[in-house]
């Protein structure tokens, strides 16, 4: 079980803290060796796409590599959709997949498969360690793989994780700055202008970030947009009102209508989601150009406050702060209701994991005036990504209240997350918005030019029979639950469960 500790004490000398598991029989000297690293925390999850979830969470929040170890190849499955999040944030995480002993490989056991094959779309590295003495390289260049590029898988097989070789740590390798590229800048700077769009994007958009985005908008009239599904935006000041490019197609195009240039600040060029007939796939004009400002996670912030130095923008003056207002009147809770409600309640330094889809899509504007707080998104689009990224977010930030806007079609996912937030006693409100049906595909079956929704569609996209109890499922995993219908009602659960420790469940009835 050497190599095992010492594969474990080279994590704890990378960052690692915290390893979030569903291990199986293959990984069982792991699991035995991490009373060997006493700084690295391990976290049960009760199925996989939560241990792979909240590692995102977690990774976002640290900016620092998390561990997940998973269970051959079917573990690995199990964790394939939150994985493909991660990889889309370009999260620094290492995943340490167990295999069988590389002697039983042949005799074709019932848990064999291809794991190189499934880890390969959702990692930015992929090796299997083929013997005992490459195993802590290995595990040192996942580490370095993970920090610069997102998620990186090694795969373990049994004999080597159980071996007794005495293995030696790598030497410590100092990964180089990159030097910022001032043609680059100079470059970017002549395309500025009223028909540019300068487009916000990669691992983190700090508020010096979007300051200095903004105050380039400013200087020069360029349309200044965040990515729509951006990794995780720091709010605060003036800046906290930049807009994300709009999710449907149809109204992304139209806001870039007039474009004529794309700066692209570590975000990807917008396209659609999916092709849908007759709408545009790219969602600049065709003849627009496509310039790369940056392609570093890292080098996102240092790039715009260079672009920003260089064309002399001034900083934007801050506007007279105006708190959110809580709705007025009574009545039931709707999509505009909900965001108000949750705007106005917001605690301070907040981190909102949000996969609200529909009902909560006037929550990320509504909070632009809330106190200062971190928003993180579901990058990839593989539903059941709110509850565990809460997860992992609370576990990397223990001061401070995490909240997760989540769909009651996506959290049924992932609502084993609850389990780990109670048996980790972790600040987390979980908003589920009960609107009894998978809306967003009654929204996208209109936008395919569907209007009529037939008796199985209709079907497919319904959740009332039977309906779903939330509190009750809450309960069951130990988290205190209620439910509430009117705006007051929420308004004041809302502010219960930020005052109270641990974490809560609202489930909120959308009309």
């Amino acid at each position: 079980m050497k190599a095992a500790q010492s594969l474990l004490a080279l994590a704890e000398r990378e960052g690692a803290r915290a390893c979030f598991a569903n291990p199986g029989t293959s990984e069982m000297h792991l699991v035995a060796a991490l009373d060997s690293a006493p700084s690295i925390r391990p976290i049960l999850c009760l199925f996989e796409g939560v241990a792979t979830g909240a590692a995102d969470g977690y990774g976002r929040m640290m900016q620092a590599p998390a561990l997940t170890l998973l269970h051959l190849g079917p573990g690995l499955a199990n964790g394939l959709a939150n994985l493909h999040n991660a990889y889309r944030a370009r999260t620094p995480i290492v995943s340490l997949i167990g295999d069988h002993a590389t002697y039983h490989r042949a005799n074709n056991p019932p848990l064999a498969s291809d794991i190189a094959a499934l880890a390969r779309p959702v990692s930015s590295w992929l090796e299997t360690a083929g013997a005992t003495a490459d195993l802590l390289g290995l595990t040192q260049q996942a580490f370095q793989a993970a920090r610069r590029l997102g998620p990186a898988s090694l795969i373990l097989p049994a004999d080597i994780a159980w071996s007794d070789d005495t293995l030696s740590p790598p030497p410590v390798v100092a990964m180089p700055d990159q030097d910022l590229d001032a043609g680059q800048i100079e470059a970017a700077a002549r395309l500025l202008g009223p028909r540019t769009l300068l487009l916000l994007g990669g691992r983190f958009l700090s508020a010096e970030a979007c300051a200095s985005a903004e105050r380039i908008g400013v200087k020069t009239g360029a349309l200044v947009m965040i990515e729509t599904f951006p990794a995780r935006v720091r709010r605060e000041g003036s800046a906290a009102h930049l807009k994300r490019l709009p999710y449907l197609s149809e109204m992304a195009a139209a806001a870039l209508s007039q474009v004529e240039t794309v700066i692209l600040a570590g975000a990807a060029a917008p396209v659609a989601f999916f092709a849908l007939p007759g709408r545009a796939t790219r969602l600049a004009p065709d003849h627009a150009r496509t310039f790369e400002l940056t392609c570093s996670s890292g080098g996102v912030e240092r790039a715009l406050r260079s672009l920003a130095d260089f064309v002399k923008a001034a900083e934007v003056p801050a506007a007279p702060a105006s708190a959110p207002s809580p709705p007025a009147g009574s009545g039931a809770i709707d999509p505009a209701a909900l965001a108000q409600c949750f705007a106005a309640t917001l605690p301070a330094n907040a981190i909102v994991c949000d996969e609200s889809n529909t009902a909560g899509l006037f929550c990320y504007d509504a909070a632009a005036s809330a106190p200062a707080h971190d928003w993180l998104t579901l990058t990839g689009g593989a539903i059941g990504q709110g509850l565990p990224l809460a997860t992992g977010a609370a576990i990397a930030c223990p001061g401070r209240r995490v909240v997760a806007l989540e769909a009651d079609g996506s959290a049924l996912y992932t609502i084993q997350a609850l389990w780990t937030q109670a048996r980790e006693n972790l600040a987390v409100t979980n908003i589920v918005l009960n609107n009894g049906a998978y809306a967003i595909l009654r929204l996208e079956m209109m936008r395919a030019g569907v209007n009529q929704l037939s008796e199985a569609a209709d079907a497919l996209f319904d959740l009332k029979r039977p309906s779903i109890d939330f509190c009750d499922i809450a309960r069951g995993f130990g988290v205190p639950g209620e439910r509430v219908e009117t705006p007051a009602a929420l308004i004041a659960a809302l502010k219960r469960s930020y005052a109270a420790p641990g974490p809560a469940l609202i489930e909120v009835m959308i009309r």
